[in-house]
């Protein structure tokens, strides 16, 4: 599996020991973010990694920042992509089963590294339930068109 994965200046050191982490469970891991502590501008990141899910460059996509929520944004006004923040692993596993969540995102300044590892290995290691929730996933998908503007 491919996997995108995007951040800020906030979170450079936990983008580099996750991307490690995820090599060494045999993910491929493209990065999107930036590499040096220097103040960037996270929705920059979060559309890279965005853009990337979409066009199917990766398969899935983490995203960083120092709360995972700005970052989260940015990406969410891509179509077709379904960003959750999440701070711990039951929400990482569930917005991947019953939203098709296809980036998940989280805040360097917000968990440690374990919390981090182990929301990368439930959100990686689940997969979308599909019946009652594709019909939700699908309303999303309605909201998102109708809103649109391209």
């Amino acid at each position: 599996m491919r996997v995108g994965i995007g951040n800020d200046h906030a979170a450079v050191e936990m983008k580099n020991e996750i991307m490690a982490y995820l090599q060494e469970k045999g993910y491929e891991v493209v990065n999107f973010g930036t590499d040096t502590n220097e103040s960037v501008d996270y929705p920059i990141y979060g559309e890279k990694v965005a853009v990337a899910v979409k066009n199917k460059e990766v398969d899935l996509g983490v995203i960083i920042c120092g709360t995972g929520i700005g970052i989260s944004l940015a990406a969410n006004k891509v179509p077709d992509i379904r960003a959750a923040v999440v701070s711990e692993p039951v929400s990482a596993r569930l917005a991947r089963e019953h939203n098709n969540a296809n980036i998940i995102a989280f805040g360097a300044r917000i968990v440690g590294m374990e919390e981090a590892k182990a929301i990368c290995d439930a959100f990686l290691g689940a997969e979308f339930l599909g019946d009652r929730h594709q019909r939700r996933v699908d309303m999303i998908s309605e909201i998102d068109k109708r809103n649109h503007t391209l």
